[in-house]
């Protein structure tokens, strides 16, 4: 390789002069050696001394995602797979599209090489069952499905094959945490690891019940509950939730009702369990907040209360035209 070869006191300078000429070669390594320095140039250069040293080359690192598939797949395509990263803890779970999935591979090795995570994964399957998980197929990386994903000071430790968990829903979570006040008695009906309890009670002196029915989800619940530093207390039960709250001897200020697809099924106990004056966070897959604004209030109305909605949002787009959407509302006895 050819190089330039100058006094250690003048390499940076040289350096510097050659890059803005055109003239270093940027795939290959400086190399410092006694008392020189030699710099890879693509051509002899004038003014300077010229040797023959053997240089490292350089590793070629991609820029972005695109350049690493730019001969794969067409823009539009890398385009619609950037968007379906989820990225949890060291794992990394794409959403690859039909049409691609005879390129998984391809896409898998890629996504490893972009994201420098430990392991990718493939959806293979929606969210499915009681226990809410998915199947999800190995693609790149090393094969462990556990991981400890960090998310607003709090660390949650999961196994992605057992549990489910959205890292999409971190702002959605650090928002119900803000609106919470010290001593609340909080009811989570569908806890997971527990994203909701573990933040809110690192942040507040709080008492929480939280409640699953995937004994896995539970098992990391009280494992988070473990490695954190919480201000307030969280307790963990495993089961239906309509069934666990039979033992209950107290109603709640807070109720958490993050199950969208099914909640709605549990409005009932959920108005039978909240404390005058509480506020139940309510969720749901809807294409407005009217149906769900109707339910809460139509389960409240038939314990005797009413519900004052105090918030609305969007939290994420499921499909065209769908969002899980939240609704907030105030419960208070009729007057």
């Amino acid at each position: 390789m050819k190089c330039v070869k100058v006094p250690l006191k003048q390499l940076n300078d040289t350096r510097l002069k050659l890059m803005e000429d055109g003239l270093m070669n940027m795939d290959y390594r400086i190399k410092a050696e006694d008392e020189f320095g030699y710099i890879p140039v693509n051509e002899n250069v004038e003014g300077y001394e010229i040797v023959c040293m053997h240089l490292e080359a350089m590793k070629k690192v991609p820029h972005n995602f695109s350049e690493i598939l730019k001969d794969e797949l067409t823009e539009d395509e890398i385009e619609n797979l950037r968007t379906s990263f989820d990225t949890i803890g060291d794992i990394v779970i794409l959403e690859i599209p039909d049409d691609l999935v005879s390129k998984k591979q391809i896409i898998g090795d890629a996504a490893l090489k972009f994201t420098k995570k430990q392991a990718i994964y493939m959806k293979k399957s929606a969210i499915k069952g009681t226990i809410r998980i998915r199947d999800l197929e190995f693609l790149a990386g090393t094969d462990d499905s556990v991981t400890i994903h960090k998310e607003h000071g709090v660390r949650l430790k999961l196994d992605v094959r057992q549990v489910y968990f959205s890292p999409r829903l971190a702002t959605e979570r650090l928002r119900v945490n803000d609106s919470v006040c010290d001593g609340e008695r909080i009811l989570d009906m569908f806890c997971g690891i527990g994203p909701f309890p573990v933040l809110i009670a690192k942040n507040h002196d709080v008492d929480i019940a939280a409640v699953d029915i995937n004994e896995d989800a539970i098992k990391y619940l009280n494992e988070n509950i473990r490695i954190n530093k919480l201000k307030g207390n969280v307790k963990a039960y495993c089961g239906d939730v309509r069934e666990v709250s039979k033992s209950f001897n107290h109603k709640f200020d807070r109720i958490i009702m993050n199950l969208p697809g099914l909640a709605y099924t549990f409005l009932d106990v959920a108005a039978d369990l909240i404390e005058d004056g509480g506020t139940i966070n309510y969720y749901e897959f809807s294409d407005s907040y009217e149906q769900g604004i109707k339910r809460l209030t139509d389960a409240v109305e038939s314990r005797g209360m009413e519900v004052e909605i105090i918030n609305t949002r969007k939290v994420k787009s499921t499909s065209p035209g769908e969002w899980h959407v939240a609704i907030d509302g105030k419960v208070h006895m009729k007057k």
